[in-house]
């Protein structure tokens, strides 16, 4: 994690371990949740830990020593749902962490294994089911999911720092959408580029052999335009003409065709040349052929051709 991201966590826990339940049996179900003995992992639950009546360990530091905590009775199938949660806050401070590393959010508590199947149906009870697994002897229960993450959250009494993760999460959102936007803007504008210098080489190309004078008004008309504003759409040409989109793209498909192709190859597709015509010939333009030879090939109803 970053050193904001592992500051935004710290805080998230500060803050749920300064919550001081207002009832007594939020108090109490919360020690429980925490466990009769506890190993301090930061100073804010040994902290926690004090104000709730545990005794310290002696030697070593006070974020790191174990604490004995009251003998509590807690029985979770009667128990309300607000003291469901002080149990389950409880719980999160002695035994959960919290990664925000890379983007995503991940919360795991880790409790011994016979444990972990308890306190998984315990948060479906709070409609908050969550997986777990055996990890090297020991029970992970796990949520993946940011909205799952951030409902529990939520539940057991985090607000401010709540808060705070939610508005990097939103923002890191929007900062996703807005570069897959921003990739396809790129994307579109270069095929535009590249479309708009096929075009106008077209465009040289018919203009040199004499062919563009005699192309329709329409399409005359949207070459002088692609000319004049070679970074403009085919939309902003449609606007500026008054006519079709589809009409423009047309009208530049068929300069495109006739630069590759003579007029007898308007309406093929593009890279077509007839069978046994050579590179460079055209069909329909050529001198060879008949008017070449003076007659056509001999077909099959032909007469026999008799040599001298």
């Amino acid at each position: 994690m970053s050193d904001a991201e592992r500051d935004l966590v710290a805080a998230l826990r500060a803050e749920l371990a300064a919550v001081d339940p207002a009832r007594e049996c939020d108090r109490r179900a919360e020690i429980a949740g925490l466990g009769s003995r506890i190993h301090a992992r930061d100073t804010v639950v040994a902290r926690l830990a004090v104000r709730l009546g545990g005794r310290a360990d002696e030697g070593g530091r006070v974020a790191h020593r174990t604490f004995t905590l009251p003998e509590v009775e807690f029985s979770w199938s009667r128990a309300p749902e607000h003291c469901r949660l002080a149990w389950l806050r409880g719980r999160f401070l002695a035994r959960g962490s919290l990664s925000l590393s890379g983007g995503r959010a991940h919360l795991e508590f880790t409790v011994p294994l016979l444990d972990a199947p308890v306190l998984a149906r315990r948060l479906a009870d709070v409609g908050l089911p969550a997986a777990w697994r055996d990890r090297r002897g020991l029970g992970v229960v796990t949520w993946k999911s940011a909205e799952s993450i951030t409902s529990f959250l939520g539940r057991i009494g985090a607000s401010v720092s709540l808060l705070e993760l939610e508005a990097r999460s939103v923002a890191r959102s929007l900062r996703g959408d807005l570069n897959r936007v921003l990739n396809a803007e790129s994307a579109n504008l270069s095929r535009s580029v590249e479309a708009a210098g096929r075009q106008l080489a077209a465009i040289d190309t018919l203009e040199a052999d004499g062919r563009l004078a005699e192309q329709p008004k329409v399409v005359r008309a949207v070459v002088e335009a692609r000319r004049e504003t070679p970074e403009a759409s085919l939309s902003d040409i449609a606007v500026r003409l008054e006519l079709h989109r589809s009409a423009v793209q047309r009208a530049l498909d068929r300069v495109e065709r006739l630069a590759l192709h003579d007029d007898g190859g308007v309406g093929l597709r593009r890279g077509y040349r007839p069978s046994g015509a050579g590179f460079g010939e055209h069909t329909g333009r050529s001198g060879g052929g008949r008017a070449a030879a003076g007659r056509g090939p001999v077909g099959r109803g032909d007469p026999p051709q008799r040599l001298a």
